[in-house]
């Protein structure tokens, strides 16, 4: 049932106050009936769903359900695993209430809200608070956020957002606005229709949500295969090891469970996945408090890797900010007149954009005569216009406005071009005024010389990106040549080389133009997103900056979109990062914090591979040898503490602004495939010598809890360069806690004394590790082996 149909016969369309809109009492009611614009999905979790995301998972089922089974054989000391699993889930559950809590505050600031008239009066409110039948002032720039009919003036819309057509489309009273279009320019009063999960693009979205998730990160995509897989193969190895110890290694039913968990826990990235959450999560705490906010957290990572920016003039090169500087009358114009005429032209215009609001603030000397029509600009047509005294009157891009007359006056518009100044042509249109494009002779009446200053920050800014290796291209609608003298004074790279973007009438002279220039002048809403497009082809990772309506369809087609909060709620409303407080400046502490969760969990990750691919291999050992797992689950995780885990977290938060290359999976397996091998090699090794010698297994289980503890912070140091203070000092930590164990709690840890043999195998073992280590890691960094291993890890990542 629709929500208008459970209301008072009353209240139907005859009935409605048009210019009044609901009263408090109506508004009440709607509300109590449950009417309300509530959006159908929601950019943080609640408090209950993060807690239960972060208890129920399966590796959290697994470890419960060895627990039981340890605690069946009565193997107490050997459930210290349990106590890792609970503080990684506590951590885990408290960084992402911290999370909630900023993002929901700062949520507070950007969301979108919207005019709405109630008894008359004109309030501002979010949108969610919206309730049907409610009377709406829509705006250029703002997003529609419920279905609603036209009750009085005029909009041009765009609904490429939910149709897929990117043509402006007018609106007078009676016609349908759909919630997910933007208005781009003009003004009107819309009654609400549909609500909630009624309207139009409520239902597109629960269809969306239901049929695929939506799309995460390659790094989360990577993880998440990697415990999958994991996941699925512990199973049957854990199952076939139990039953070999039991059946035909001898073993007693105690020893068989014991061993089958250590080898089940080894193979377990417990802290891996949670790792990677909680430093997500800190980056965008990070970022809340740098006043961004963070739509998607999938744009962290797509930030870091990053390498086309793509930027407009206005709102980021430059201050959100226009000046009129002065008017220059055409050649025997009278300079009174024609500034009477666009004073009474702007009065009549709705503040649409900054252009606006600074020929608003400019001409004011108006006259009785008032506009019988008005055309509100077009971002597609680059022109306002007016019907005064009978007359049709433009003001827009000379390009445009002039057309086939703009070469007589080209090199009069390109000095002032060349003075950095923003030129806008004042016509007189001979033909029928429609609002589409001008196709009959204009006379010119003058030339309108804006400024817009650059921001203080640019050129510390973009000489960052320069550093960075990340190209920057300015995007925008402006004269080229204005566009490319701004670029310089902010000192973008190659600005010099431009191009008038109404010359590229392809896809092919669009794609060859991204790789040849770097500042497109004259560019339409729909050629920005051919522009991305073009440069995704090129296999770029792209981002965009924007704040106006015009940037909507290229924000939604880069791979990590940014906007400037001052700029239009429709810009906002589709990226996925929101620089609130409108600084570009914040730019490269928001890509450094890209790299930083990138490079951190790709380095921890490969810690966490390490112990999986032992265990493994070390698991297919013993039951192909048909030998005991030589280790406990106390010893393992010993181990695991003090070489990856406790590190893994402390790496995974510090700085790190490197450049990222290559494939997630395959920088993280040829980091852990070496050092994983050697630790089986040399532990397996060790076990043959000693089984050789009669060596009691408690020695043996301790050498190998040795030996690989020891080959553990040999991998830590290797993973922690480049060393500086912090990476010794926490080296050291963790050799020192892990002996302060090994001497007082070693009874927790199954340590026991070792015989002179045995400790003699254990440090030739020792001394082995690292040249074994040494020599799979330069095989696997051979650019053949590495390729092989993409290329395989890569069909993987894909299924």
């Amino acid at each position: 049932m629709e929500n208008s149909d459970v209301f008072d016969p009353a209240w139907k369309d005859e009935e409605y106050d048009s210019e009044n809109g609901l009263s408090p009492q109506q508004v009440r009611e709607r509300v109590g009936k449950g009417a309300v614009n509530e959006s159908v999905d929601s950019s943080t979790r609640t408090y209950g769903e993060i807690v239960k995301s972060n208890v129920f998972t399966y590796f959290n089922l697994i470890f419960v359900i060895l627990a039981l089974l340890l605690l069946i054989v009565g193997s107490f000391k050997d459930m210290t695993f349990l106590g890792v699993i609970f503080f990684n889930t506590v951590i885990g559950i408290a960084q992402e209430f911290r999370s909630k809590k900023a993002l929901d505050s700062l949520k507070i600031i950007s969301d979108p809200k919207a005019t709405v008239i109630r008894g008359g009066v004109q309030e501002t409110i979010p949108v969610e608070n919206l309730v049907l039948d409610d009377l709406v002032i829509f705006s250029a720039g703002c997003q529609i956020p419920a279905d609603a009919v036209v009750v009085s003036g005029n909009v041009q819309v765009n609904e490429s957002l939910i149709t897929g057509e990117s043509e402006e489309i007018a609106k007078k009273a009676g016609d349908e606005l759909l919630s997910g279009s933007f208005v781009v320019s003009g003004e009107c009063r819309g009654r609400l229709l549909k609500v909630g999960k009624e309207s139009y693009v409520s239902k597109l979205t629960l269809k969306a949500t239901k049929d695929k998730r939506e799309e995460e990160s390659e790094l989360i995509r990577s993880l998440d295969k990697l415990v999958k897989i994991v996941g699925i193969i512990i199973i049957p190895i854990g199952l076939t090891l139990f039953i070999q110890q039991m059946f035909f290694a001898g073993a007693t039913f105690s020893d068989s469970i014991t061993g089958m968990v250590a080898a089940v826990i080894g193979m377990i990235p417990e802290g891996l996945y949670l790792l990677a959450s909680v430093a997500m999560v800190v980056s965008i705490m990070r970022l809340a408090r740098k006043k961004v906010l963070v739509r998607n957290m999938k744009c962290i990572e797509t930030l870091a890797r990053v390498d086309v920016l793509c930027v407009d003039k206005t709102g980021t090169i430059t201050e959100n900010t226009m000046k009129v500087s002065r008017l220059v009358p055409a050649e025997g114009k009278d300079l009174d007149c024609i500034t009477a005429l666009l004073s009474n032209m702007v009065s009549a215009m709705s503040s649409d954009n900054i252009t606006m609001e600074a020929m608003k603030e400019f001409f004011t000397k108006t006259t009785k005569a008032e506009p019988e029509k008005v055309f509100s600009f077009s971002s597609q047509y680059k022109y306002s216009g007016c019907i005064l005294g009978g007359q049709n009157y433009v003001l827009g891009a000379p390009e445009f406005v002039l057309r086939e007359q703009f070469d007589n006056y080209a090199e009069e518009v390109y000095e002032y071009s060349e003075e950095g100044y923003r030129v806008l042509a004042f016509v007189k249109y001979l033909g029928e005024m429609t609002g589409k494009a001008l196709t009959d002779n204009v006379e010119l009446l003058g030339f309108v010389l804006l400024s817009n200053p650059i921001r203080s920050t640019a050129k510390e800014t973009f000489q960052y990106f320069a550093e960075q290796g990340v190209d920057v291209k300015v995007i925008s609608g402006d004269n080229p040549v204005t566009v490319s003298r701004v670029a310089e004074e902010a000192g973008i790279k190659e600005a010099d080389k431009y191009v008038d973007a109404t010359s590229l009438t392809t896809d092919q002279d669009i794609y060859d133009a991204c790789l040849k220039y770097n500042v497109f002048g004259r560019v339409v809403p729909e050629q920005k997103r051919q522009f991305v497009k073009a440069l995704k082809a090129q296999g770029k990772t792209v981002g965009m900056t924007g704040d106006g309506v015009n940037d909507v369809l290229a924000l939604k087609e880069a791979n990590c979109s940014i906007a400037m909060a001052s700029g239009s709620e429709a810009a906002s409303q589709v990226s996925q990062l929101v620089l609130v407080d409108s600084d570009f400046s914040k730019m490269p502490s928001v890509v450094g914090e890209g790299r930083r969760v990138v490079n951190n969990i790709e380095r921890t990750a490969s810690l966490f591979l390490v112990k999986n691919i032992f265990s493994l291999l070390l698991s297919l050992f013993s039951m192909i040898a048909v030998n005991g797992y030589p280790m406990e689950p106390s010893q393992v995780s010993l181990v695991a503490m003090f070489t990856i885990g406790i590190p893994a977290f402390f790496l995974s938060l510090e700085p790190n602004k490197s450049l990222i290359k290559g494939r997630f999976l395959t920088n993280v397996f040829t980091k852990a495939a070496p050092a994983g091998i050697t630790d089986f090699l040399v532990v397996s090794a060790l076990v043959v010598f000693c089984s050789m010698f009669n060596i009691d297994e408690e020695s043996v289980s301790t050498a190998c809890t040795v030996l690989i503890s020891v080959v553990g912070f040999m991998i830590l140091y290797r993973i922690s360069k480049p060393m500086n203070w912090r990476h010794w000092l926490l080296i050291i930590a963790m050799i020192a806690g892990w002996i302060g164990c090994v001497i007082f709690l070693r009874p927790l840890f199954g340590i026991t004394a070792m015989s002179v043999q045995c400790i003699m195998l254990l440090a030739v073992f020792a001394l082995v590790a690292d040249p074994v280590l040494r020599f799979f890691s330069l095989i696997v960094d051979k650019s053949f082996w590495r390729s092989k291993i993409d290329k395989v890890l890569g069909i993987v990542h894909r299924r």
